[in-house]
């Protein structure tokens, strides 16, 4: 873990496969990962903190991620699976 770190980062995997990194240190609260997020996957929580409430709901578009301006928030698209050819 990265000295400059408080605590150690939340991570998530969602059932689709994308992978969440969220430096709770980091978010301030302003809601613009919310408020971008095209389906209601983010919210906060009681601290005022981002959290992933809706995780199956995510379609691993990154919107949250370029849009938060404290970069308190990664997102790994899952890769597609790949079908056998015939």
């Amino acid at each position: 873990m990265k000295k400059f770190l408080r605590e150690k980062p939340v991570d998530l995997t969602t059932s689709a496969g994308h992978h969440f990194t969220i430096i709770r240190h980091f978010c301030k609260g302003c809601r613009i990962c919310v408020e971008f997020c095209p389906t209601g996957t983010l919210d906060l929580d009681e601290e005022f903190k981002v959290t992933v409430a809706h995780p199956e709901k995510c379609i691993g578009c990154r919107r949250c991620e370029l849009m938060c301006p404290d970069l308190a928030i990664y997102v790994k698209k899952a890769l597609r699976k790949q079908t056998a050819k015939k």
